[in-house]
């Protein structure tokens, strides 16, 4: 899990362990969705800014490669961009996207490639997963949950070397998945070799219902107290079903620094299309 840990350096000021690069930029992505232009402007200020230790990689897809290269070549960045590559171009287009990336470093710096799995998580496609993707790029494949096979296609991704995806929301009510789902996962990836990221619905950080869907969504906050209590035999579906955010910062608050970096090698990081959100929740719940 060495690369988990490297993702999550501490930050300039020093943010707490459990959430140090917590928070994928998606900025990209649904519901956000923002240009290009404006994706960059925000990732930048906030990669200077005092929060910046809780940022990981920028999000892009295949798809946008080269809207986002052309405006980085705008604005000439100090540093290079980190990237989490999301393929929606198929498996067979990852050579040529990460070609063009190879031959842009001083505007980006490829760490993860995401993918969804075909149905059948096979172990010739994962193979070829490995082929195309370089080992010292973390590797993100997303099985499709439902039926009896998901959660054996959890452990064959990581079995491959590859971090698996928990899908947390989408267009749908039935797209967030149940309690439940999320216990069953959580135990079985507290067994993996490697971490596991999440994706999509996690809007905020304790569960609730979003006003603008209706849906009832979990809490990045509430999966982090789970995943702790997930390593330490607790009770892993009451703190999914919490809403109640207090109590889930002290529990929180009340990990010592092993015991978060022992969260944060299972549960590596999440996708928002805000930084700017969660760093107001975790201010107002005295977490930073």
């Amino acid at each position: 899990m060495s690369s988990a840990v490297e993702l999550r350096a501490p930050g300039p000021r020093g943010i707490p362990p459990l959430f140090a690069r917590l928070v994928d930029d998606a900025a990209l992505f649904p519901p956000g969705t923002a240009a290009v232009p404006q994706a960059v402007a925000d990732h930048l200020e906030a990669r200077g800014g005092a929060f910046t230790g809780l940022l990981g990689p920028m999000l892009c897809k295949a798809s946008r490669l080269a809207e986002l290269i052309t405006e980085l070549a705008k604005v000439k960045p100090a540093s290079p961009v980190p990237l989490s590559l999301v393929c929606d171009t198929g498996l067979g287009g990852v050579p040529k996207a990460l070609s063009i990336i190879e031959g842009r470093q001083e505007l980006l710096a490829l760490r993860m490639v995401e993918m969804p799995a075909p149905s059948d998580v096979d172990d010739i496609w994962l193979e070829r997963v490995s082929e195309f993707v370089p080992e010292d790029i973390i590797r993100v494949v997303e099985p499709r949950r439902g039926g009896d096979g998901w959660l054996d296609g959890i452990r064959r991704v990581a079995e491959h070397g590859c971090w698996p995806k928990l899908r947390c929301g989408g267009q749908t009510a039935e797209s967030v998945p149940s309690i439940d789902v999320v216990t069953d996962f959580l135990a079985v990836a507290g067994t993996l070799d490697v971490p596991f990221k999440a994706t999509t619905g996690l809007h905020a950080a304790v569960r609730g219902t979003d006003p603008e869907t209706g849906f009832t969504h979990h809490g990045f906050l509430n999966v982090l107290v789970a995943t702790a209590r997930s390593l330490s035999g607790k009770d892993v579906r009451a703190a999914l079903a919490s809403t109640d955010g207090a109590a889930l910062a002290e529990e929180a608050r009340a990990l010592s620094d092993d015991a978060a970096n022992a969260v944060r090698d299972v549960f590596a990081s999440y996708g928002s299309c805000s930084l700017q959100d969660p760093v107001a929740e975790l201010e107002g719940l005295g977490l930073l």
